[in-house]
């Protein structure tokens, strides 16, 4: 029963990205996927330590309209070991107003094929934590990238702290990340690398604790048999994982995607 009111919660996260991607909302393309991985994470000593297998349920989309564009993604994570991340959920949403695109001129130059405004709502359930901010994308013009964002945020904690039977709340912080996709050719077949990495800084919490800035990063590499399907592997490296200094990941996972 739990678990199924979890896996509910991730779909109402993921609820505005299905009407999004129906005909006639005025979007130009769409993107959504399932993925499936598989692998061993790192816990936290907060949280016990060690490390323990991790099945990861994502529902991915993205697509863009005539002001911008729309990224989101919700994670059902179920570990192994019940007490950390059994059967949690966690999702980020993003979305960019482009200035070219409402504007209808050419914003940026050179390397900046674009500048945009982005705002995104970061929320995990388990831990009751909910995030806003706002900050500047810069759209990469990179040769052979499918796409290229530098992004730029100040995120806001919104959550209610340890009173509400969460993870104690924090100050603001800075976030600043780097995401691509980047498609080749080998032999016939097709390939590519897609992901991110993050670097966010640390703020202190309610309780005057200063939570170590962390840098994240999570490249994909997919082998892409058809339209529809792509397998590969997903490597997570986590310097300061969750803003804990006692906890550096690097970790490999099984990757399975299923396009629709």
């Amino acid at each position: 029963m739990k678990a199924c009111k979890r896996i509910r919660r991730a779909l109402l996260l993921a609820l505005p990205a299905l009407l999004a991607a129906e005909p006639g909302h005025g979007f130009q393309w769409s993107d959504t996927e399932l993925q499936l991985q598989v692998g061993n994470l790192d816990i936290p000593d907060f949280a016990g330590g060690g490390d323990d297998l991790h099945l990861i349920y994502t529902f991915q989309h993205a697509s863009g309209w005539k002001y911008g564009d729309n990224f989101m993604f919700a994670d059902v994570i179920d570990a192994r070991r019940s007490g950390f991340q059994d059967f949690d959920v966690y999702g980020e949403w993003y979305s960019n107003f482009s200035l070219g695109k409402i504007s209808g001129k050419q914003i940026g130059g050179g390397v900046v094929s674009d500048i945009g405004i982005i705002t995104t709502l970061q929320h995990a359930y388990d831990a009751k934590i909910w995030k806003y901010g706002a900050g500047i994308r810069l759209a990469l013009d990179l040769p052979g990238f499918a796409f290229a964002n530098l992004d730029t945020l100040a995120l806001i904690d919104a959550s209610r702290g340890v009173e509400s039977g969460g993870a104690p709340k924090e100050g603001d912080s800075l976030l600043i990340d780097f995401n691509f996709g980047r498609p080749f050719q080998i032999g016939g077949s097709s390939f590519s690398i897609v992901g991110h990495i993050e670097y966010r800084t640390g703020p202190k919490n309610e309780f005057g604790q200063k939570a170590k800035s962390w840098l994240f990063a999570q490249p994909q590499l997919r082998w892409n048999p058809n339209d529809r399907i792509a397998v590969g592997i997903e490597y997570q490296f986590w310097l300061n994982k969750l803003g804990e200094d006692a906890t550096d990941e690097s970790a490999v996972q099984a990757l399975l995607v299923w396009k629709f």
